[in-house]
C-alpha cells in the first residue's frame, strides 16, 4: 500500500509501528520503542516517501531576517546601556517578527 506523508502524519505512533513491523531496514531498528516524532521521518525514508519542506508565503523572508538581525544588534547595545525600556521594546519587535515568520510558513 502506498502511503503519503499526510497519511502517515495523521496516524498514531502505534499505527506507525505496525507499518514499520514488516519492513527490514537498518534505520528502523528499535522502532517499537520510538516516539512518533522519531519514527515518522525514518519511516518516510524507508518507504521512499518525500517529506515536504516548509515554505514562507506572503512575505519577504530575507527582509524579515535582516530586520531581526539588526534588532538583535540594537538589543545588545540596549543591554550595554542598561536601557530597559528600549530593551523591552526591541524584544517585543523581535518576537512579533518571528511569530509573523512562523505564521506564514506553509
Amino acid at each position: 500500500m502506498a502511503h503519503t506523508y499526510e497519511d502517515l502524519h495523521k496516524m498514531t505512533a502505534v499505527e506507525l509501528r505496525q507499518i514499520a513491523d514488516p519492513i527490514e531496514d537498518e534505520r528502523l531498528k528499535g522502532h517499537s520503542t520510538m516516539h512518533k516524532e522519531q519514527l515518522l521521518p525514518l519511516l518516510c525514508k524507508a518507504l521512499g516517501v518525500e517529506i515536504p519542506h516548509h515554505h514562507v508565503v506572503g512575505i519577504n523572508k530575507t527582509e524579515m531576517k535582516t530586520k531581526i538581525h539588526a534588532l538583535k544588534a540594537e538589543r545588545q547595545a540596549a543591554i550595554e546601556k542598561k536601557d530597559y525600556k528600549q530593551l523591552e521594546s526591541i524584544r517585543d519587535q523581535i518576537h512579533k517578527l518571528k511569530r509573523q515568520l512562523r505564521k506564514s510558513m506553509v
